[in-house]
């Protein structure tokens, strides 16, 4: 399963997978990330939804892509940027994340996917689609503190 980041920090950058790792001289945030499929199971009658490791995903499967970081460094990590490309197999579905924004072009421009237009080949303008999404950014309006944990997540359906 693809788990591929893409980590900014106050002007680094990083490329990682199942355990990316960003050190900054003082404020080292760990990242990892985990991609889990949803099934909906059925069982003595009851039906409940249940997130699992992916042996194997098949067109119309949920994805939930969870991201988890950890400041531990001794300092307040500032500025902190997480940029996650979306694989070209999967249609973003949304995040509840605070602070979330999306790009529909590659990472050149970031909004929420309300505020995104895209252009036509006849000039006019229309409202961006989730199936348009390339890539989901955080940025953290305030410091990761020292010791400081969280976690992002967002969903996806492969195409």
């Amino acid at each position: 399963m693809m788990k591929q980041l893409i980590i900014l920090a106050a002007g680094i950058s990083a490329f990682g997978a199942a355990s990316p790792v960003l050190a900054q001289s003082a404020n080292p945030v760990q990242l990892n990330s985990d991609v889990l499929v949803e099934r909906t199971v059925t069982e003595n009658g009851q039906t409940r939804v249940t997130l699992e490791e992916p042996s194997a995903v098949t067109p119309g499967d949920t994805l939930v892509f969870v991201l988890r970081y950890e400041n531990t460094g001794r300092q307040a990590a500032t500025n902190f940027v997480i940029t996650n490309p979306l694989p070209q197999a999967v249609r973003y579905t949304g995040t509840v994340d605070a602070g979330a924004s999306v790009s529909i072009d590659g990472g050149r421009t970031w909004g929420t996917l309300s505020e995104l237009r895209v252009r036509e080949a006849d000039g006019s303008m229309r409202a961006a689609r989730a199936d348009e999404v390339t890539h989901i950014r955080w940025a953290f309006a305030q410091p990761i503190a020292a010791g400081q944990t969280g976690r992002l997540m967002f969903r996806g359906i492969v195409r």
